[in-house]
């Protein structure tokens, strides 16, 4: 985008927002797809790096500011229509909050003309949900989340995370005594998360406990 010259973006009327396609500026890969609003395109380019609009949360957000994965901005280009932003950067860590290099991780498969796509993405969600926690457990670790509770976990070391584990296998156990069927869920959601800090803990990967499942498998 050149200083200086008067542009027109078009906002959605709706919305307000305008999509925004993250690229490396190298690579030319796409690294995610975000929204920006007219201020935190303003902030963008003040600061150099990426700002946003949280649709959930309802407000701006700088990108990399928890993480430390920012984004350097090399150059914003805007489409023919002028409701479109393709921005270039250079990204620090990974663009995706699972700890992939890009958010654009997975292939649509079984495509068919009756696909249904909600349908489609809701249970690929569910299934890659193991996966999208390992590598926030993993990139939490790696980049030294200060306020993230799977960090203070790691500072603490091995021992505390198997005294976490322990804790939280007494407490699938006594659920299933005694109490209901959604508080045994949360249990057992609690042992999994701590299960998967274990396993990062020791370099263990999902596809190495897959394999292993799989091999046992008569």
């Amino acid at each position: 985008m050149k200083k200086g010259k008067k542009i027109n973006i078009e906002e959605n009327k709706n919305t307000g927002l305008i999509p925004a396609v993250i690229q490396d500026y190298k690579t030319k890969e796409v690294l995610m797809l975000a929204y920006m609003n007219k201020e935190s395109l303003k902030k963008s380019l003040s600061t150099g790096t990426t700002w946003f609009w949280s649709r959930t949360k309802k407000k701006l957000w700088n990108k990399g500011q928890v993480s430390g994965n920012i984004q350097k901005i090399k150059e914003i280009k805007y489409d023919c229509d002028g409701d479109a932003l393709l921005v270039s950067v250079e990204q620090i860590g990974n663009a995706c909050h699972t700890g992939m290099r890009s958010c654009f991780y997975r292939t649509l498969e079984n495509i068919d003309s009756n696909l249904d796509f909600k349908k489609y993405f809701k249970e690929n969600s569910k299934q890659n949900i193991l996966d999208e926690l390992y590598r926030v457990i993993e990139s939490r670790i790696k980049n030294k989340v200060s306020d993230s509770y799977t960090y203070s976990l790691h500072k603490k070391g091995l021992d505390e995370i198997i005294k976490k584990f322990g804790e939280e296998s007494m407490e699938v156990i006594l659920s299933s005594k005694h109490q209901e069927k959604q508080d045994m869920v949360s249990e057992i959601a609690d042992l999994v998360y701590h299960l998967l800090v274990l396993m990062v803990e020791k370099k263990i990967t999902l596809n190495e406990l897959f394999d292993e499942l799989k091999n046992r498998r008569k």
